[in-house]
């Protein structure tokens, strides 16, 4: 498998090195935080003066290490005086109560700490309750199309993006040679054997066939404005007795497992949340056709999902916004910047292009307003708003 020096989170993680907080690598499983975490110890080695004490307990050399005891025991025997001391924890949850060991060691104040965990044990809403310290999130995702084309030594963004779409970001899928091989090992080996059967597992849900409808419902309505009330009737309707209750609890599952992201609904001109319905994107959009299949590609909803990711990857905090009875596909806002951000596969005739740009000319403040398309040409502006070939803004820096 080729392996590829992944420095956008590596650069997050050297830019907390020192810092007080314990460090937590999370991610959908497979995403690749485990590669990430070797990266950063081959990096942490080339410094002067340092101690790593790394354990991964996918590793059998690490089992007499699965009682907390133990591990903090063994952590502190490594510990190195006058050294910078790292500790690196790899699938911590396979340790029980492995909360206590680290609280202690980094009460202690002697180490670095940094974490992985399998996702539904080790989850961002959890992390207040399980570490008394203060904690720094590193969120990883899957392969964005600029760690795709580096995998393949690619380096035409438009070619590269159609490949992009079919194929995905999780990494582990490209060694198979045949589509219906890497949709098996997405479909099967990721999603089931994993990510559900951790849910199944921490939340002891009793009904699997339930929950499977649920992904497939929200897979096959991604970038759809739904709510949960909606949800419960379309599977009501197919005999499924199911409450609201029930349904937004297995979808909290399913995003705090990062399979799925919630994105709410903003309305630009009252400036206020709107509660009643969200949209949901897939933390990659190959799951969808590994699991249901490539007869529908739905181009425009699959890029939709593609520009959801990359603004979370990106650092932003992302709404759906709403002006009037107009749709904003996206509202994307960080400390310096708000974006307004409409997608589309196909805007090469005028009507396509107007329902495309309307929404954006109705907002009438001086935010940066893009269309991303995918138009094969170099950016062109309509009217103040930017339309940029999306290819070349998902590999733009």
């Amino acid at each position: 498998m080729n392996l590829i020096q992944r420095d956008f989170y590596l650069d997050k993680l050297k830019n907390v090195i020192a810092t007080p907080d314990i460090k937590v690598i999370t991610g959908i499983r497979r995403s690749g935080k485990s590669k990430l975490m070797e990266s950063f110890v081959s990096y942490i080695l080339t410094l002067k003066n340092t101690n790593v004490v790394h354990i991964n307990f996918s590793l059998t050399e690490f089992e007499p290490l699965l009682e907390y005891h133990a591990l903090e025991s063994y952590i502190n025997e490594h510990y190195q005086e006058g050294r910078q001391n790292f500790v690196l924890i790899d699938e911590v949850q396979m340790c029980p109560l492995f909360e206590k060991a680290v609280n202690s060691l980094h009460s202690g104040q002697k180490f670095d700490m940094y974490i992985t965990g399998s996702n539904a044990f080790l989850l961002s809403s959890d992390l207040a309750t399980l570490f008394t310290g203060r904690t720094f999130e590193i969120p990883v995702f899957p392969f964005s199309l600029s760690e795709y084309m580096k995998y393949y030594n690619l380096t035409d963004s438009y070619a590269a993006l159609d490949s992009y779409i079919k194929d995905g970001g999780m990494a582990g899928s490209y060694v198979y040679k045949s589509e219906p091989d890497r949709f098996r090992y997405i479909a099967d080996d990721v999603l089931n054997a994993l990510v559900v059967r951790d849910i199944l597992n921490k939340y002891k849900i009793r009904n699997k066939a339930v929950l499977d409808t649920l992904i497939d419902f929200l897979m096959d309505t991604i970038s759809n404005v739904t709510s949960v009330r909606s949800i419960t009737d379309t599977l009501s309707s197919k005999k499924i007795k199911i409450t609201d209750k029930t349904i937004g609890t297995y979808i909290d599952y399913l995003c705090k497992a990062f399979a799925f992201y919630k994105i709410r609904r903003y309305d630009i001109r009252g400036k206020r949340y709107l509660s009643s319905e969200d949209k949901y994107y897939l933390c990659d959009h190959s799951f969808k056709y590994a699991r249901l299949g490539t007869r529908n590609m739905d181009w425009g909803r699959t890029l939709e999902n593609i520009v959801a990711v990359e603004l979370l990857r990106r650092g932003y905090e992302v709404y759906v916004g709403k002006l009037y009875k107009k749709e904003i596909d996206f509202v994307a806002i960080n400390s310096s910047e708000k974006l307004y951000i409409q997608v589309s596969d196909y805007i090469g005739d005028d009507k396509t292009f107007q329902r495309e740009v309307s929404p954006l000319l109705a907002i009438r403040d001086a935010e940066p307003k893009i269309v991303l398309a995918r138009t094969r040409h170099d950016e062109t502006k309509y009217e103040g708003i930017r339309i940029i070939d999306i290819s070349r803004w998902l590999t733009s820096s």
